[in-house]
């Protein structure tokens, strides 16, 4: 049994996290977010899971290489938890403690989706090993573009070792997205990422001051 995760250590800054299915166009919302919010005086760290550090960079070879095909549910889900726990340690909580924005392609609620309920391995182990592995930090705010699979797919383009498990599984994965926002609905905004980029990123930018604000952002 793991052990009881402590309370995550208050911070300045502000956590914003985008997730979604594959082809959702997480990456380029992040990044108009991140250029908005320059704009407007704040620093900006902009990063993405698996990644961010050296160490966590090498594990994403490993999880999204399709040379890695066959490599264990559960292998994966670890991975993917020691990946987040350096990206935390290295990346985020420095910057949210200076009082930075960080913007983050992807985070715990990935794991959630793809290992916990795609893979069957359990959203409540998968969130514990999670919440360990990150000392408890959640994000302040959670974006979620939700996409048809089937566009997403498409949109993806060359497919790496996750994108090419079967559609099924990318449903489950939509749906998982959608029902874990309904958890929280205060933390979590829920845009279709069918709606023009423009038309999204004024959403979020909208949401994400408004949060800044309540936190006393300067």
């Amino acid at each position: 049994m793991l052990p009881e995760t402590p309370a995550a250590t208050p911070h300045q800054g502000c956590f914003v996290v985008f997730e979604g299915g594959e082809g959702a166009g997480k990456s380029t919302q992040a990044r108009m977010l991140a250029k908005t919010l320059r704009a407007a005086g704040h620093e900006v760290v902009e990063t993405r899971e698996p990644g961010g550090t050296p160490a966590a960079e090498a594990m994403r070879t490993v999880l999204l290489g399709p040379e890695f095909v066959g490599l264990g549910d559960r292998a994966e889900a670890l991975l993917f938890a020691a990946s987040r726990s350096d990206h935390v340690r290295a990346v985020i909580a420095p910057a949210l403690q200076r009082g930075a924005v960080v913007v983050c392609d992807r985070y715990i609620d990935s794991s959630l989706a793809y290992q916990g309920i795609a893979r069957d391995l359990g959203i409540a182990d998968v969130r514990a090993i999670n919440r360990w592995a990150t000392a408890g930090l959640v994000p302040d705010v959670t974006v979620v573009l939700d996409v048809n699979p089937e566009t997403g797919l498409r949109r993806a383009g060359a497919p790496d070792r996750l994108e090419s498990e079967p559609l099924e599984f990318h449903r489950r994965v939509a749906q998982a997205f959608l029902e874990l926002a309904a958890e929280a609905p205060d933390r979590y905004l829920v845009l279709d990422a069918a709606r023009k980029p423009a038309e999204l990123a004024a959403a979020i930018a909208s949401r994400v001051e408004t949060e800044l604000r309540g936190r006393g952002a300067k």
